[in-house]
């Protein structure tokens, strides 16, 4: 039995026995109401004022046996409510050095600085995605609840905290996302970031236009507008409603017919300095290359069947998931 149900039973036995000595004495010495209470209380809790009226033999047999068995109950129910505090603590203790533990021991991890509406569905979207580790840092309490109901790593602390960013990996991660509630703490979040780990990759959001130059300045990589983009979508779906509904299904992970996907090459794939025609992507996979993305930067788009791959390129392509994780196999083996 856990120390919470513990508690419970033990003060409901105590409130029974209340119940009990109160109807005692109204039934074996005719007291009234509030007399009874009280005896009742003074008795089991040992604190003895005296009796309220000249008890007899009975009333005195009965309080003998309340004594025994009432004060026994309020040393249990006592115990139960140490326990149950120290126990919580504990487990609050224990709970809170294993997180710390693990998000220590991270490497190339991204951190998601707000676990507001847009960092939950952000969070929900990014852990959908096999080996993919993010630490979540929030500084309100009332969210503690829901970042543990959803199983993310998370720090409860401040974010702008330079303390915070060390704590959460900052030095050892790829990438920090900062969905802070304002524009400025995202401001604030993106220098102090920018300070600690120079080569980091942030993306920030930005609600208004006025703070997307001010983000870019303070050493943000990426600034989305979420209304920006929200307007955006809405008019691609009037102007080009089958592009918008490819782009949707290739995008969705409930989406089982296609998906598109980045796979970076790693030094060691076999294809290597190896055009396109020889490596059998689309024979073998059934796969679409889209584009290659160069180590330097640039695109090239619809890569003729002559284009040899590099290591360090990524490639952007479209076909069935279990043929795409075929091919990143392949090009990360």
């Amino acid at each position: 039995m856990n120390s919470a149900k513990h508690l419970i039973i033990s003060l409901l036995l105590t409130l029974l026995i209340g119940a009990i000595g109160t109807v005692g004495y109204m039934m074996i010495e005719g007291w009234n109401l509030f007399d009874s209470i009280y005896m009742t209380v003074t008795t089991i809790s040992t604190v003895g004022y005296g009796e309220v009226h000249k008890l007899g033999k009975p009333g005195r047999i009965f309080t003998i046996v309340l004594i025994f068995v009432g004060v026994g109950f309020c040393l249990y129910v006592a115990g139960a409510m140490v326990q149950f505090m120290v126990e919580g603590r504990v487990k609050a203790i224990l709970g809170r050095r294993r997180l710390d533990k693990r998000i220590s021991k991270l490497k190339n991890h991204y951190i998601i600085c707000g676990y507001g509406r847009i960092g939950k569905v952000l969070c929900g979207n990014l852990r959908s995605k096999k080996n993919f580790e993010l630490v979540v840092i929030e500084n309100n309490k009332d969210l503690i609840p829901a970042m543990e109901e959803d199983g993310v790593l998370f720090l409860a602390r401040d974010a702008v905290e330079e303390d915070t960013l060390i704590r959460a990996g900052i030095n050892t991660a790829k990438g920090l996302v900062a969905v802070l509630a304002s524009d400025a703490d995202n401001v604030f979040l993106v220098l102090t970031a920018r300070q600690l780990k120079p080569d980091l990759y942030i993306t920030a959001r930005a609600s208004r236009n006025e703070a997307k130059s001010k983000l870019i300045a303070a050493g943000a990589n990426t600034v989305v507008s979420p209304y920006e983009l929200g307007v955006i979508s809405m008019s691609q779906r009037i102007l080009r409603p089958a592009v918008t509904s490819f782009l949707e299904l290739a995008y969705s992970e409930q989406g089982t017919d296609i998906k598109m996907e980045e796979i970076a090459v790693s030094e060691s794939s076999k294809i290597i300095n190896v055009m396109l025609k020889d490596t059998g992507i689309r024979q073998k996979y059934n796969l679409i290359i889209i584009a290659i993305k160069k180590h330097d930067g640039s695109m090239t788009f619809n890569p003729s069947s002559e284009t040899k791959i590099q290591a360090g390129d990524t490639v952007i392509v479209v076909g069935k998931d279990e043929n795409l994780q075929k091919l990143e196999k392949v090009l990360q083996s």
